[in-house]
């Protein structure tokens, strides 16, 4: 009877071993784009830049006057590129704090703000680029100069929840996509 006892305590201890239940990540589809594939982009506005044939440029609605205001929806990668342009009647000042107010907004979300400088002296554009990381509403914003007279900003607005894990694949393409944008945007 103590043999008995002693295997029935051992089952029970070998029963109550924990497994640890470890879940899977979540997974998203893949998204298969093709490489890109640039034209240049020009219509009565007063400047001209490349722009990936996956996407549309558009008028936005409302045109004030002394504006060129474009909307470019980004295709299969579900969002939307605001860009507003104005030919400056207020000092530079105004309109690069007006920007950096814009991007100010998403700081509480941004887990890190890379910023890097656009310098091309010979075709008279400077400016900056602004990726926020992190689940923010926007995790792209630039803007572009020519000093003196004119002005280009753009913020990109995606169409879904920001899920900053699962949008990467799409932001490393789109990436690529903005940096062909600033580096051939030539004034008129």
């Amino acid at each position: 009877m103590k043999a008995l006892s002693i295997i029935a305590i051992l089952l029970v201890l070998a029963s109550c071993k924990e497994e640890t239940y470890t879940p899977k990540p979540p997974t998203y589809l893949r998204l298969e784009l093709p490489e890109p594939s640039y034209a240049q982009y020009n219509d009565s506005c007063s400047y001209s830049f490349n722009l990936s044939q996956l996407y549309k440029a558009t008028n936005a609605p409302d045109q004030a006057p002394g504006t060129c205001h474009k909307r470019i929806d980004l295709g299969p990668l579900n969002g939307m590129a605001y860009i507003r342009y104005w030919e400056m009647d207020q000092p530079l000042a105004y309109y690069v704090n007006s920007a950096n107010d814009e991007i100010n907004k998403h700081k509480l979300k941004a887990d890190n703000i890379v910023d890097e400088t656009i310098i091309r002296p010979n075709d008279r554009v400077f400016g900056s680029f602004f990726e926020l990381q992190g689940d923010v509403a926007t995790p792209f914003q630039f803007y572009l100069t020519d000093s003196t007279s004119r002005f280009l900003y753009c913020e990109v607005l995606f169409n879904s929840t920001p899920n900053y894990d699962s949008l990467r694949p799409t932001l490393d393409y789109l990436k690529r996509d903005l940096d062909e944008f600033m580096n051939t945007l030539n004034w008129e």
